[in-house]
């Protein structure tokens, strides 16, 4: 039997014959199997049989296990690649999230960087002007300065004059006083005082001097005359009461028309005003104040108002010396 094996084997494996088709290794044991089973019309032994049964399941066991790790393997791939792909889209999303942060964050920068460039330019322009009102202030300063000394000399220089001037106002003060003494208290009888200096006449508590030039080319304006009062110690007669009036009328002798004697009455702001400050109380002595017009007196003609320009002779008032 076992011969008869091996020859079947021999015929269905001889080389010389051609083999139409490859065949695995399955249908070659079956082939054999069914070569045995037709060259011998004997039984086949149990033993061989069930040895080929479990061959068989074996490989088909093992074929079936190929078959789902390569299935297991695929779905392992196939997950990871989803994983992978799923992975790679949110790495994208986040990535272009990302990019779009990144892209609003650099236009604020950029925003930012315009507005601060704005900001420099504009804190560079006040800074020039600053430095330029620090130059000005500083030459503004040295010039103060350079002032600030030369008043100090004057000040000195004032200061030395004014006690210069106070010295020779002492001694002035001492000669017009020592004059007022001569003037009122004449060495000639004695040192008999008087009320009024010679030349001047006293009528109730002033005395007057009239100043009745021939002339014309003697004659002053009304603030020429003023200053030559002045100079007298004295100023413009000033009336108060009728019976002054009436006496500055009585000793304005020799004029007549517009030609007469200055007195201190002159008219401002349309009223008419004494030198000393006051009013004109009886606004019927004179007519209407005319800016530019002063008073003047007229024997037997009372007050006219004339322009201050003209040229008369005048009238001087002091207050006389208490005896």
């Amino acid at each position: 039997m076992a011969e008869d094996v091996n020859y079947a084997s021999i015929v269905f494996k001889n080389k010389n014959r051609s083999r139409p088709e490859a065949k695995n290794k399955e249908e070659t044991v079956y082939d054999e199997v069914k070569v045995k089973k037709n060259s011998t019309k004997q039984s086949p032994d149990t033993n061989d049989k069930k040895a080929d049964g479990r061959r068989r399941h074996y490989r088909l066991l093992a074929c079936c296990l190929a078959t789902v790790c390569v299935i297991l393997l695929l779905g392992i791939i196939a997950i990871c690649v989803y994983i992978a792909t799923l992975s790679h889209e949110n790495n994208e999303n986040t990535l272009l999230e990302m990019n779009r942060n990144l892209t609003n964050l650099n236009n604020n920068l950029r925003e930012d960087y315009i507005n601060l460039t704005i900001q420099f330019d504009n804190l560079t322009r006040a800074f020039a002007v600053l430095e330029s009102k620090v130059t000005n202030l500083t030459a503004e300063k040295m010039n103060l300065t350079m002032q600030n000394q030369k008043l100090e000399m004057e000040k000195r220089n004032l200061t030395n004059q004014i006690k210069d001037m106070e010295a020779k106002g002492n001694e002035l003060n001492i000669s017009r006083a020592q004059w007022s003494i001569d003037a009122y208290c004449p060495k000639d009888g004695g040192r008999q005082c008087k009320s009024c200096q010679p030349g001047w006449n006293q009528f109730q508590s002033s005395c007057y001097v009239v100043l009745n030039y021939q002339f014309s080319t003697d004659w002053k304006t009304w603030e020429e005359a003023r200053e030559n009062c002045t100079i007298r110690s004295s100023d413009l007669v000033v009336v108060d009461n009728a019976e002054e009036k009436k006496y500055v009328s009585d000793n304005s002798w020799g004029s007549s028309g517009n030609k007469g004697y200055w007195i201190g009455l002159k008219a401002d702001g349309g009223k008419w005003k004494w030198v000393d400050g006051s009013d004109l109380a009886d606004s019927s002595w004179i007519e209407n104040p005319t800016d530019g017009h002063c008073a003047i007196s007229v024997t037997n003609g009372g007050w006219k108002s004339v322009n201050c320009n003209n040229r008369n002779r005048w009238i001087c008032e002091q207050k006389s010396l208490s005896v």
